[in-house]
């Protein structure tokens, strides 16, 4: 017995002296060129650490379990080994030595190549370069305390197999720069989808924002977050529970290929319904085929659907989304198809609001050569109706959540800079974001030790969304727009404008190379210090009104101002000391732009791009940029 315990407490003692490492120090990762480079983790008290690495050695005792060293401006190349000793062994391969950025945000900058795949087929074949690492951060959030290390994750290099998991816009943000400097380019990806920016911020970064450490120290006691999300899942599980067990779709089998449906009513589609019906809506609609492509498999393009959808092909499921933003993508099997008459069923469940078929999206069965087209008139009936689902509670947006889990445990790690793509999920407060935005950005840098002239900041201005309106108005997505502008104050930072490549229909737009393109073109002027690269289109910075006209001028107007089109110059809006605004006429004079109306005679302010679907705005510079949006007024 006596042994037995001797035993124990040798093996526990042997388990405690491991030297461990945090879960960015690991196989394939990517070190920072030019600095210090932190190797950091944990041993037992007074255990001798060794780093070997490239050559060189570093030495070092751990102290209160910790130890760290620092590698001396490692060489650039790769690949490289790193062995790290102590009690134990560790061994590291695959370790190149470059620039590391991390890509944080929302779902803009979370969004994988799987999900633009059809919009880049090559890309998805080619992809194949070891110079190119990424790690995914856990999607994580602790609102109790900043966590020292991530709960999983490893580097991966791009290739066949590892491509659609890349997230598009640092992809090609990285391939870029790769391509340009000739060097490895590790990607840390931080983001999470829907997420404020408050979620990114730490509770000192936040202090003077009351209504902000309000809600920290509401969620913070233990216990308050599991009850309430148990409450949470509880509501949306008997929401469910309803709609499934008296869905008369189901019980009837309206799926069914023979299934009667002559007494449905009939909506054109694609379309939004007229009124909310929440709950669940079959509809269904009738097509031929051929001969020549019955029983072939074929793809199935269902648009987007509100909210979630079951989609069935003469009767056989072929594929569903649990939620509305995802494109629909279904393989049809072979077989199923049949000679003459199919039929293509969906179960919509609408949570809330107006359910329906996005317009302009493509709804169509694809075979290799031949297309049908699945618009025009459905039939539809009601499953079940009830009650709209009250929308669910994300805790993990809540304030210092994601900082604490997914940033906090990063800090250790050495860094070129940052992109950003978010600001969505704050548009009902743009004047708060304007506050915020510069905050969370000078708390980075402070956080990582870094001097703002050694941490570049550049992000993604909100591209256009919605549908466009035919008289100006004030929006707060114009408005939050401004605010990020406003954090180009901020030393070494640079923005990337995206007004021409959004999709109305869609908060998720497919065209993530051009945004990667111009937040490349920034980092190669703002980061890399290449004065030869425009890094932005133009910004407006002063103006004056002269007669009946008012002159502007601008920054970042390259080799020089352009109409993209060559159409007339559009998205410019003019107001009196009315401050009613209406469409202006403008015409570019060298490096400004003069801009009028016969219907103000004395002109106070002008507006550009300001809507949240800017979509005629065409003034760019000669590097194809498009101008940020702007006005001259400051009217509440």
């Amino acid at each position: 017995m006596r042994f037995f315990y001797i035993f124990i407490f040798l093996f526990a003692n042997t388990l405690f002296a491991q030297v461990r490492l945090p879960k960015l120090v690991s196989d394939g990762m990517v070190l920072q060129r030019n600095s210090n480079v932190r190797i950091w983790g944990w041993a037992s008290e007074g255990e001798q650490i060794n780093v070997n690495f490239h050559q060189k050695s570093y030495r070092t005792i751990a102290e209160n379990g910790k130890w760290e060293v620092f590698l001396e401006n490692p060489a650039v190349g790769g690949p490289y080994t790193m062995e790290v000793s102590g009690d134990n062994s560790i061994k590291l391969d695959s370790i190149y030595v470059g620039d590391v950025w991390l890509c944080s945000g929302q779902s803009n900058m979370e969004l994988p190549m799987s999900r633009v795949a059809p919009k880049y087929p090559e890309e998805i074949k080619t992809a194949d370069n070891a110079e190119i690492r990424y790690f995914q951060v856990q999607k994580e959030y602790n609102l109790n305390e900043q966590l020292d290390d991530l709960s999983g994750g490893n580097w991966v290099s791009v290739n066949q197999n590892t491509i659609e998991n890349f997230a598009a816009i640092p992809y090609f943000f990285a391939k870029n720069l790769n391509k340009e400097y000739q060097i490895p380019i590790g990607l840390i990806d931080a983001s999470l989808g829907g997420s404020p920016v408050e979620a990114w911020m730490s509770e000192k970064a936040l202090k003077n924002f009351p209504d902000a450490i309000a809600e920290v120290k509401r969620l913070k006691p233990e216990g308050v977050i599991d009850s309430l999300e148990g409450l949470d899942q509880d509501q949306i599980r008997n929401w469910y529970t309803t709609i499934t067990t008296e869905d008369l779709g189901i019980k009837s089998n309206w799926k069914s290929p023979d299934f009667d449906d002559s007494e449905w009513k009939e909506i054109e589609l694609p379309g939004l319904l007229k009124k909310p019906v929440n709950g669940v809506i079959w509809f269904r609609k009738e097509f031929d085929l051929p001969t020549e492509f019955s029983a072939n498999p074929a793809g199935l393009l269902m648009g987007r659907l509100v909210d979630a959808d079951s989609v069935f092909v003469n009767g056989t499921f072929v594929g569903n989304t649990t939620y509305q933003y995802p494109p629909r993508r279904y393989h049809i099997p072979e077989n199923v198809l049949q000679e003459g008459e199919n039929s293509i069923t969906v179960k919509l469940i609408s949570e809330r609001g107006l359910g329906g078929f996005v317009k302009d999206k493509p709804y169509q069965i694809n075979f290799s050569e031949k297309s049908i087209d699945l618009t025009g008139t459905w039939k539809y009936k009601v499953g079940k109706a009830t009650a709209a689902l009250q929308p669910q509670t994300f805790y993990r947006w809540k304030p210092t959540g994601l900082y604490n889990a997914m940033i906090h445990p990063l800090l250790n790690y050495s860094i070129k800079g940052a992109i950003w793509y978010q600001g969505e999920s704050n548009t009902s407060e743009p004047e708060k974001y304007s506050e915020l935005f510069p905050k969370m950005i000078e708390s980075w840098r402070e956080n990582w030790h870094q001097e703002a002239s050694n941490f570049p900041f550049l992000f993604v201005q909100l591209a256009n969304f919605m549908e466009s309106k035919e008289k100006p108005i004030d929006t707060n997505w114009a408005r939050l727009r401004e605010a990020q502008k406003e954090a180009l104050n901020l030393p070494n930072t640079g923005m990337a404008v995206a007004i021409d490549v959004g999709e109305w229909n869609d908060i998720h737009p497919l065209d993530k190379k051009t945004v990667s393109d111009r937040l490349a073109a920034s980092a190669k002027n703002v980061a890399y210090g290449d004065a030869s690269v425009v890094p932005s289109g133009p910004i407006y910075s002063s103006s004056e009104i002269k007669n009946d006209m008012i002159i502007l001028h601008f920054d970042y107007v390259g080799s020089g101002l352009k109409i993209k089109n060559n159409e007339d110059l559009k998205g410019f809006a003019i107001a009196g000391s009315d401050k009613q605004f209406v469409w202006a006429k403008a015409k570019i004079d060298g490096d400004k732009v003069i801009v009028y109306s016969p219907d103000v005679k004395k002109p106070v302010a002008v507006r550009y791009a300001w809507a949240d679907n800017p979509e005629h705005a065409n003034l760019y510079n000669k590097e194809d940029l498009p101008a940020s949006p702007f006005r001259t007024d400051q009217w509440k």
